[in-house]
């Protein structure tokens, strides 16, 4: 029941304001549209109304009106820094011919809060935005957090390219060796071709200064193959062995 009350609340601060301004506008289009209690009036209640709503886990209930939703957002994402809401502290109107902007502070357990509620110039809601307000030593500390985030990330980068570029040296090098790579192959088969080529035939020569009585017959049997008498004029240097097993004159 207590969750219907707080919805039905809401709906009728919502819909009385919207009422309200359109009423006053066919009265009489420049008359003030609404007075500055009232105004005030409503932003306490907004406020009141969005905390309870939240706190009671009822947003589901507004999910088709996107200003109340971010409004649920933008308060519930201040509540991590702020704390748990526990009354308002001040509020000020500032009332214009095109809108009207309505600012409620108001304190939590961690930090103090300032609600911003928009209306246009039909009085129709446009944005409720909540801020947390930090101290100078806060402020001071997230600034040199980010500055020093900042300047990491720039010092990264450039030594990041630094690598890259000094690396570019590297780079003929690895060419060179891949085509060296490349080319093995054809130098490993001329190699192996070489090697396995036949070696050739070592020829012999017969030392015959120990042998000359065998000299002495071949020189004899040459010279009887070629019909000579003696066997004058024939000198016999070497002797090797035929593939016919015979005896040649070299």
């Amino acid at each position: 029941m207590k969750k219907l009350t707080l919805i039905l609340g809401m709906i009728a601060c919502i819909l009385c304001l919207s009422a309200c301004g359109s009423q006053t506008e066919t009265a009489n289009s420049s008359e003030q549209k609404l007075t500055q209690e009232e105004a005030l009036a409503y932003g306490d209640q907004l406020v009141e109304d969005i905390n309870a709503i939240v706190q009671g886990n009822m947003e589901a209930q507004f999910a088709q009106d996107e200003v109340i939703t971010a409004a649920f957002d933008s308060w519930k994402a201040a509540q991590a820094d702020m704390g748990s809401y526990q009354n308002i502290i001040s509020h000020e109107a500032d009332i214009s011919e095109d809108s009207t902007v309505i600012t409620v502070n108001v304190s939590g357990t961690l930090r103090n809060a300032e609600v911003e509620i928009l209306l246009d110039k039909d009085l129709m809601l446009s944005s409720v935005t909540t801020n947390v307000q930090y101290s100078f030593g806060e402020l001071m500390v997230k600034a040199l957090m980010n500055t020093a985030i900042g300047m990491g990330t720039v010092f990264v980068v450039l030594i990041l390219i630094s690598i890259i570029i000094s690396a570019f040296v590297f780079i003929p090098r690895i060419q060179a060796s891949f085509s060296k790579k490349g080319n093995q192959p054809e130098e490993v088969k001329k190699e192996a071709a070489v090697s396995s080529a036949p070696a050739p035939a070592v020829v012999e020569e017969e030392d015959l200064s120990d042998d000359l009585e065998l000299v002495a017959v071949i020189a004899a049997a040459i010279a009887a193959s070629e019909g000579a008498s003696s066997t004058d004029g024939f000198v016999v240097r070497s002797i090797r062995r035929a593939g016919t097993n015979k005896w040649q004159r070299a």
